[in-house]
């Protein structure tokens, strides 16, 4: 199959839910992603055979979403789109299925698309085509009932996700204090990455128009700078009513968050025809599923399959972008993998709890950071790797390219 690198993998500042870009929807925030990549690349829109499209919560004011994106970018109509959910693990699965296509021949040029607006996911009901029934239509938050039917009929999970990791504190036996140190220490790193400009390579500034004019928005919204010990010990943990024992918080578990970010798949020689410099080549990557009560742990067996493939060990690796969906989980798969919670190669910018985690968006978002934190640090080799709600784990290893 043919080699395969990422080129250009940039992204919109990551928003508080109900923040600066609230008010923005995703197909919105796609389009601006999508434009600036056009524009910093110079390429023409024709150039690209598809945009895959990554998206949890999806309404149907853009269906096929990269179709409607790209068409909407001014990309031309020959330009194929789709759209596709693999939750957490969305936008990483989007530059797989790209690497794929390119691989296979199928396509030369891909764009891999992940977007989501967490301010803006649906409220929704399945009554409404049966006639009102008695008491009124139910609507059901999408953003909840994603997390509480993930499991499907045999793995409930009643308590989203926040119970499947207050499962895996009880099993790993991981107490609340040093989640609470990891939260801190991933704020202190995205705080000092904010400080040093190390994000402005690959943030494009997103124009949010307002009644007293527009107002730019060029930084992530998420990282607290004023973040503590003593302030994240006072939360009361989000299941302390049913469980005495909880410890998970909503200081040391990712945010909901809105952004966009895209990147180009292609071949190298396809990308020198087209002008572009290659950032990053794709070694190997594997998906891996576990208990969807315990999904937090799946990072585990989805990189030993990963490394396994490229022939490396954990200790091969320069950079290991864990996503932070939840403190307990990054030391669940940390313990399983003998790695210090302080390793500098662990996110070394921060990840979900202090960047955020607009779940689509999540994978590239991560690819950017990567691709900007391997020649920051003079690596060579990273891992891209997170926990999917449901029980799955995507990993892939990437290498830089000089």
């Amino acid at each position: 199959m043919r080699e395969v690198v990422i080129c250009s993998p940039i992204r919109t500042p990551v928003g508080r839910m109900g923040g600066a870009l609230a008010s923005l929807s995703a197909l919105d925030l796609a389009t601006t992603v999508l434009r600036a990549l056009l524009e910093r690349t110079g390429l023409e829109p024709g150039a690209i055979d598809g945009v895959i499209g990554a998206q949890s919560y999806p309404t149907m004011e853009a269906p096929a979403f990269g179709r409607v994106a790209a068409l909407d970018s001014g990309f031309p109509t020959t330009t194929g789109g789709y759209q596709l959910d693999r939750r957490c693990g969305s936008g990483l699965q989007a530059v797989m299925n790209a690497a794929m296509e390119v691989q296979t021949g199928v396509s030369d040029a891909v764009v891999a698309l992940g977007v989501e607006s967490m301010s803006n996911a649906p409220f929704y009901t399945e009554e409404g085509r049966r006639g009102a029934p008695r008491g009124g239509y139910f609507f059901r938050d999408a953003l909840a009932r994603g997390r509480e039917t993930v499991g499907g009929r045999f793995y409930p999970t009643p308590d989203g996700n926040v119970g499947t990791a207050e499962t895996l504190r009880a099993e790993y036996g991981i107490g609340r204090d040093a989640q609470d140190a990891l939260a801190l220490r991933s704020h202190q790193r995205a705080v000092q990455a904010q400080a040093s400009g190390a994000f402005d390579a690959e943030i494009v500034p997103v124009t949010v128009p307002g009644r007293r004019g527009d107002v730019l928005v060029d930084r992530d919204e998420h990282p607290r700078a004023d973040s503590t010990l003593e302030a994240l010990a006072a939360l009361t943990p989000l299941l302390a009513k049913k469980d005495p024992d909880a410890t998970v918080t909503a200081g040391n578990a990712s945010g909901q968050n809105d952004a966009a970010a895209a990147c180009i798949v292609t071949t190298p020689e396809h990308a020198r025809a087209l002008g572009l410099v290659p950032a990053l080549r794709l070694r190997s990557w594997a998906v891996a599923g576990v208990d969807p009560r315990r999904f937090g742990i799946a990072p585990v067996p989805a990189t030993e399959l990963a490394l396994a493939r490229a022939g490396l060990g954990l200790a091969d690796l320069d950079v290991i972008e864990l996503n932070e969906a939840f403190a307990v989980q990054v030391l669940a798969c940390l313990a399983d993998w003998g790695i210090d919670a302080e390793d500098p190669r662990l996110n070394p910018r921060g990840s979900g709890i202090s960047i955020g985690h607009p779940i689509a968006a999540t994978g590239i978002r991560m690819l950017a950071t990567l691709a900007n934190e391997l020649p920051a640090l003079d690596g060579t080799l990273a891992l891209e790797t997170m926990c999917i709600g449901g029980g799955q784990a995507l990993a892939a290893v990437f290498e830089r390219v000089d």
